[in-house]
């Protein structure tokens, strides 16, 4: 396997005492890919390994959030603010520092862009807390995992991390959890968990976990027994990896017990809505079809069964971007349309892996006047978008005629 270089400095070591030689990545890589098999054959796809690798670890820490929320409600001290009133819990860390753990172990030479650093997990005393959650799902090798080990592995992601230069490179994006309002909000609410690679400029792959989706149109839950009698959605994984398409399993495929599986993967595509009052749209939760130039020529409604004249079909909100992403990709919805707002930073993270699954999945993502969204515009730090306008996700049979709604409007 050919070891994937960027171009960047990092101010982060290997988190081990040695650096993995070819033939231990080697080896690390096959006891991922004897797992389980992908959709598609491995001559197809060149960065098979990778996606085996970010699909297993996605997996982990899926579970990893499940068992966090399990314990959410009974101790107040696993729920916290970050000083910008975004609930988060000892699983966000724990989610980057699982990826970025197993991740460096097997592509030391591939860094980390993610959401969160160490000095939060520091300061509120949630060490031992995030330490817990992560040396249980982790299998970085015999060598004992240390605290400093994983605050060291959270930070690999954090800002100033790695810097880029203008030139193409070769990167992860992670969100650890995007829609962590609903994490904390219980089994019902969606959130995910989202990675995707980057190299030479292009995005490749991309692999979403969402633990609580629930699985066909149904409003029943896909019920899965657990401990204890409890019931929980049986969530899916989401695959994508350029030219080979966009495709899903549910999440307990992957993993019964400790023991991993063969999945049944299925093909997603985008729907085949092609008139604009037809479609079916999603917003983020914190803005308003008021505040869209669309709602200029159509009003929105929530209920399926009263679109009438000039009405569009608003679906409910549920938290978080790649939600979204993932409800155009797998069909459920025709469109995603997001404001951009002068006060609001768009992050990398809460778009990359949405990009690449719409697009394999025969959708389209640009910016509000069709442009393709520029994922080195941070030429820095690589954590930060600058659309146009906003964000436009379709079906692509939509987009020409939505974007010049936009146009007409601006």
């Amino acid at each position: 396997m050919d070891v994937l270089i960027h171009s960047a400095t990092s101010r982060f070591p290997n988190p081990r005492l040695h650096r993995p030689s070819r033939t231990s990545l080697r080896q690390c890589v096959f006891s991922v890919r004897s797992s389980f098999n992908l959709p598609f054959q491995e001559q197809k796809a060149k960065y098979y390994e990778h996606l085996q690798a970010a699909v297993d670890v996605v997996e982990r820490a899926c579970r990893l959030c499940v068992d966090v929320q399990k314990s959410l409600f009974s101790s107040d001290g696993k729920i916290i603010e970050k000083m910008d009133k975004t609930p988060v819990t000892v699983a966000d860390f724990g989610v980057q520092a699982l990826v970025s753990l197993e991740m460096s172990q097997l592509f030391p030479s591939i860094p980390l862009v993610a959401e969160e650093d160490s000095a939060f997990v520091r300061e509120k005393n949630l060490v031992d807390a995030v330490f817990e959650v992560v040396s249980d799902k982790a299998t970085i090798g015999d060598e004992e995992l240390s605290r400093d080990d994983v605050l060291k592995a959270i930070d690999r992601g954090g800002k100033n991390a790695s810097l880029f230069g203008p030139q193409p490179a070769t990167y992860w994006i992670l969100d650890p959890i995007d829609g962590t309002r609903g994490f904390v909000k219980g089994i019902e609410a969606l959130y995910v968990v989202g990675l995707a690679l980057i190299v030479e400029g292009e995005i490749v792959l991309g692999v979403m976990g969402c633990p609580n989706w629930q699985d066909g149109h149904s409003d029943e839950f896909n019920k899965v027994q657990g401990d204890a009698g409890t019931v929980s959605r049986s969530g899916i994984i989401m695959v994508s990896h350029v030219g080979c398409g966009t495709w899903r399993t549910k999440l307990s495929d992957l993993q019964i017990g400790n023991t991993k599986m063969d999945p049944n993967w299925t093909r997603c595509l985008v729907d085949g809505f092609h008139l604009v009052h037809q479609a079916r749209y999603c917003i983020p939760e914190s803005q308003t079809w008021e505040s869209l130039p669309l709602s200029t020529q159509f009003n929105a409604v929530t209920n399926a069964d009263s679109v009438g004249e000039k009405q569009i079909l608003l679906l409910p909100a549920c938290c978080g971007s790649l939600c979204k992403y993932l409800m155009v990709a797998s069909g459920r919805a025709s469109v995603f349309i997001v404001r951009a707002r002068t006060k609001t930073i768009i992050k990398v993270w809460d778009h990359a892996v949405g990009v690449i699954c719409i697009r394999e999945a025969g959708g389209k993502v640009t910016d509000w006047k069709g442009r393709q969204l520029d994922f080195a515009a941070d030429q820095i730090e690589r954590r930060v978008l600058f659309p146009s306008g906003g964000i436009l996700v379709t079906n692509d049979r939509l987009h020409d005629q939505i974007v010049e709604i936009l146009s007409s409007s601006s």
